[in-house]
């Protein structure tokens, strides 16, 4: 699927941003966005009575998408106090033993929590000695702030023979509505999900692929400025949200801020609380999984000046 030419800026794009060579013609899917790529990738995985390893908090399309297929879900509590990284020790043996895929998602949506190399490794050792198959949905790499770097899991020795990668150039380069994104690593994976995506979909417009292309050989630059713009709307959200008690940390990478509701209050409770008070919206933790409850994820996509007005309107309604 899609023009040669897609998949070999795509290789070139991922070979300049990780160090990491992929063959156009086999580690590569150009897809209408990352979320059908999720589908796929799970129904190419995954049979009737299997179960699936999914983060709690996390994007629902993972339940969704390992449940349409008769798939079990075991949940798997990402806690603050150990990172938001899954304790893959914890899981039974039992559970292990029917489990067939592993979900991860880093720069993580909604607690915008990120894995270092040391958890990559350990993951992809976990998945080789327990027969896994890993989809790391990465659909926020290239929204990053400071210093930090996200890191592809296909940097890891080892990974290519158990995961396949989810990218995003909704994220990547603002193109959302475009529905462009990509799956990359295992080539016997991606091949499966390219047999279904081809007896489900169509291709993708032919300018959209040229407008993919040249958004994937953008200079390094534009994401710099971009994500300075983002970093300042970080910056305004992470200390407006800790001067009035709601406690956050300051986030590496991705497009959210995860900040814990006032004393008091249930995440759903004092997201409605909020917006009847304030018409401030933010989306109750719980949305995402009941390991969610006790926070509210809140977006850096609007301009800063509403990120002030919202914070004001929020301290004086906490104040009153």
């Amino acid at each position: 699927a899609g023009m040669r030419a897609l998949h070999e800026a795509i290789a070139a794009w991922f070979e300049r941003r990780f160090a990491v060579r992929l063959t156009p013609e086999h580690d590569i899917l150009p897809l209408l966005g990352s979320k059908e790529g999720l589908v796929y990738s799970a129904a190419a995985v995954l049979n009737a009575g299997d179960i699936a390893l999914i983060p709690d908090p996390y994007y629902p399309v993972y339940i969704t998408a390992s449940t349409s297929v008769g798939a079990e879900p075991y949940m798997l509590p990402l806690a603050e106090e150990n990172g938001y990284l899954p304790e893959l020790d914890k899981i039974p043996q039992d559970v292990l033993a029917k489990s067939r895929l592993l979900w991860l998602n880093y720069p993580n949506n909604p607690t915008a929590a990120c894995a270092n190399r040391r958890f990559f490794e350990e993951v992809v050792a976990f998945a080789q000695r327990h027969n896994l198959a890993i989809i790391h949905d990465m659909a926020y790499a290239e929204v990053y702030f400071d210093d930090f770097r996200p890191m592809s899991i296909l940097q890891i020795p080892g990974a290519s023979e158990v995961a396949v990668e989810l990218h995003s150039l909704s994220k990547t380069y603002n193109m959302a509505g475009f529905r462009v994104g990509m799956a990359v690593g295992n080539a016997e994976l991606v091949e499966a999900v390219s047999r279904l995506k081809s007896n489900i979909d169509s291709g993708m417009f032919r300018p959209v692929q040229y407008a993919a292309i040249e958004a994937l050989q953008l200079p390094e630059s534009w994401i710099e400025q971009r994500n300075a713009i983002y970093r300042q709307r970080r910056d305004v959200l992470v200390a407006g949200c800790n001067a009035i008690g709601m406690r956050t940390q300051t986030p590496g990478a991705g497009l959210y801020v995860w900040a814990a509701v006032p004393r008091g209050f249930t995440s759903r409770d004092f997201a409605n609380w909020l917006f009847d008070k304030t018409g401030v919206f933010v989306t109750p933790g719980t949305n995402f999984g009941d390991a969610g409850e006790g926070y509210v994820r809140i977006s850096l996509t609007v301009p800063e000046e509403r990120i002030e007005a919202a914070l004001q309107r929020m301290k004086t309604a906490l104040a009153g």
